[in-house]
C-alpha cells in the first residue's frame, strides 16, 4: 500500500505533542444542573419533521443508537460562550472500550471551515488574495483552462463559497489496502485515484454547488504558497492556536492515536471494510477530532468576531468569513437563523462517519455532535433538535406536516433512481405500501404524502415533489432543503 508520506517526519514532534495531550485530558464532574440538562437531552430527541398529531413524540439516545446501528456518540454543548458539557456514549467499537469524550472521530467535511480558516489566514498576512486567480498561486499543478469557465478566472473566494462551478460533490476515501493517490492525481482524476477529474461545469461566481472539489483545489494553492505539508500548516496556524489539542489533519491517523480513534461503521451495524478510510483530500474531508475541540473552535469563532480572542483571526476578517452570499454561505460556512441571530454551521460524512455543529454568533451557545456511523446523520440531527429545545434556542425546531393517503399504484409511479448530482443518486423504492428514499452512501429514509406529488420525511426538513410529462411518466423529481432546490432527473 502507498501512504501519504509527505511530511510526515516532520510531524512526529507535533504527533508526539497531542498524544501527550490526549493522555492528559480530564472531564470534571458535572454539577446537578447540568446532568439534568444531560438527561433531558438524551431522553428528549425528535425528528427534524413530525406528522401533525404526533407532536410530541420523543426518543432516547440509546434507542435511537439502537435502532439506527450507531455504537459511538460524542457530544459537546456551548452554553453562553463556555463548554457546559461534554460526554461520550456507546462504545468506541463493538465489544470495545466506551466512547469518551476524548475518542477521536472523523470530521468529514467539517475539515473545510477549519481550512478555510487556515485559508483566510494568509490572506490576512498578504500571502494570498481572496480575488486573485487561484493559477496565481498554483505551481505544482495548474487549473486547466476550459470552455466552460467562459474565460473568467476561479478565485479562492469562490472556492471557499461552493461558488466557484467545479465538480466533484465528496471524497469516499482510501481503505486500507487501496493504494492512496498524490493530490495531484486526485485534482487529474488519474489512477489511483477513485474520483473524477477537478474541472468546471459552469461559469465561476454565478451559482451555489457544494464541491470538496473545489476545497481540494484550495489545498493545493495553500502548499504551494506556503511550502509546508498540509497537517503541518494547519496545526501550527489553526488547530494550536484555537488549542485543538486533540486534532490532527494526518492521513492516515498515526498510530499513536489509533486507541483513541472510533470505528466506522455502515447503516447495517457492520464495520467499514478496510476500517477508516485514509483521505489525501485534507482540506475536504481530513480532519481527525472532537466534539470538545469543535467547541473550541466555535468559541473562538464568536470571540474573534467581538475582538476578544483573536488568536488566528482578526475581528474583520471573521465578519468576512461569517458574511453569507449565494446559498446562505460564508467563507468556509454555512450561516442560518435570522438577521438578528444567526449562527454558524457545518455537517460532515466521511465513510463511516457523520457529524454536525452549530454555534450562534452573539449568544454564545452552540453544539457538536458526532457519530461513528452511516445512520448517524439522522441520530445527530435529533440530538442538535433535543438540544434547541432545552436550551431554548429560537431554531432547529420540527416543522409539523399534515400526512394524506395516496392510492400506492400512484405511488409505484415514483419508484426509480434520480440523478441529484453526478455520482450522487437518490434510490426511490416501495415497501409495505409506503416509498423509501436512499441518497448514495446512506440509510433509507420514509418519506409521507402531503398531496399525490410532494412527500416529505421526518428525518429532515426537506420535501420531495414529483413531476411527469405530457404522457403522464415521472421524469424528474426536485428536493427542497435548506432553502435549496435540486433537480433530480430519473435516470
Amino acid at each position: 500500500m502507498r501512504t501519504l508520506v509527505s511530511g510526515r517526519f516532520a510531524l512526529m514532534a507535533v504527533t508526539c505533542c497531542l498524544a501527550q495531550s490526549v493522555v492528559a485530558q480530564n472531564t470534571a464532574p458535572n454539577s446537578a444542573e447540568v446532568e439534568q440538562h444531560i438527561q433531558h437531552v438524551t431522553s428528549g430527541l425528535i425528528g427534524g419533521v413530525v406528522i401533525k398529531g404526533d407532536e410530541h413524540a420523543t426518543h432516547t439516545l440509546a434507542d435511537r443508537m439502537t435502532e439506527l446501528k450507531v455504537p459511538g456518540v460524542s457530544i459537546a454543548v456551548i452554553h453562553q460562550g463556555k463548554i457546559e458539557w461534554a460526554r461520550g456514549f456507546g462504545v468506541r467499537s463493538v465489544g470495545g472500550p466506551p466512547v469518551t469524550a476524548d475518542t477521536m472521530f472523523q470530521a468529514g467535511s467539517i475539515s473545510k471551515p477549519l481550512a478555510a480558516m487556515a485559508a483566510l489566514r494568509l490572506v490576512q498576512q498578504g500571502k494570498l488574495s481572496l480575488d486573485a486567480d487561484v493559477n496565481t498561486y498554483l505551481t505544482s499543478w495548474k487549473f486547466p483552462g476550459d470552455p466552460v469557465t467562459a474565460g473568467k478566472p476561479i478565485t479562492l473566494r469562490e472556492l471557499l463559497t461552493h461558488t466557484a462551478g467545479t465538480t466533484v460533490h465528496g471524497f469516499p476515501g482510501y481503505a486500507t489496502n487501496e493504494p492512496v493517490p498524490t493530490l495531484v492525481q486526485v485534482l487529474n482524476g488519474e489512477k489511483p485515484a477513485n474520483t473524477a477529474a477537478i474541472r468546471s461545469e459552469g461559469p465561476p461566481g454565478l451559482n451555489w454547488k457544494y464541491s470538496g472539489g473545489g476545497y481540494t483545489i484550495m489545498q493545493q494553492v495553500l502548499i504551494d504558497v506556503t511550502k509546508e505539508p498540509f497537517p503541518k500548516l494547519l496545526h501550527d496556524s489553526v488547530l494550536a492556536p484555537i488549542g485543538m489539542s486533540h486534532s490532527t489533519y494526518e492521513q492516515p491517523l498515526p498510530k499513536i492515536f489509533q486507541s483513541f480513534a472510533a470505528t466506522p461503521y455502515r447503516g447495517d451495524g457492520k464495520p467499514v471494510d478496510g476500517g477508516a478510510h485514509t483521505y489525501p483530500e485534507m482540506a475536504a474531508a481530513g480532519l481527525w477530532t472532537t466534539p470538545t475541540d469543535l467547541a473550541h473552535y466555535s468559541i473562538e469563532v464568536e470571540q474573534s468576531l467581538q475582538g476578544k480572542a483573536n488568536h488566528v483571526l482578526s475581528a474583520d476578517m471573521t465578519r468576512q468569513m461569517l458574511t453569507p452570499g449565494i446559498g446562505h454561505w460564508g467563507l468556509g460556512l454555512e450561516i442560518g437563523g435570522s438577521d438578528a441571530n444567526p449562527y454558524l454551521s457545518h455537517g460532515g460524512a466521511n465513510e463511516g462517519f457523520r457529524n454536525i455543529f452549530l454555534a450562534y454568533e452573539k449568544s454564545g451557545d452552540g453544539a457538536v455532535v458526532m457519530t461513528s456511523g452511516d445512520a448517524g446523520g439522522l441520530l445527530g440531527d435529533e440530538v442538535m433538535r433535543s438540544i434547541a429545545v432545552e436550551y431554548g434556542w429560537p431554531d432547529y425546531k420540527p416543522v409539523v406536516h399534515a400526512a394524506v393517503q395516496v392510492d400506492p399504484k400512484i405511488l409505484s409511479q415514483y419508484v426509480g433512481s434520480f440523478e441529484l448530482q453526478k455520482g450522487f443518486d437518490l434510490v426511490v423504492t416501495l415497501e409495505d405500501g409506503r416509498l423509501m428514499t436512499q441518497a448514495t452512501g446512506q440509510g433509507k429514509i420514509p418519506i409521507y404524502p402531503e398531496s399525490e406529488t410532494k412527500f416529505f420525511p421526518t428525518a429532515i426538513p426537506a420535501e420531495i415533489e414529483f413531476f411527469k410529462d405530457d404522457q403522464g411518466k415521472v421524469t424528474y423529481l426536485i428536493l427542497h432543503q435548506n432553502g435549496h432546490e435540486m433537480k433530480a432527473p430519473k435516470k
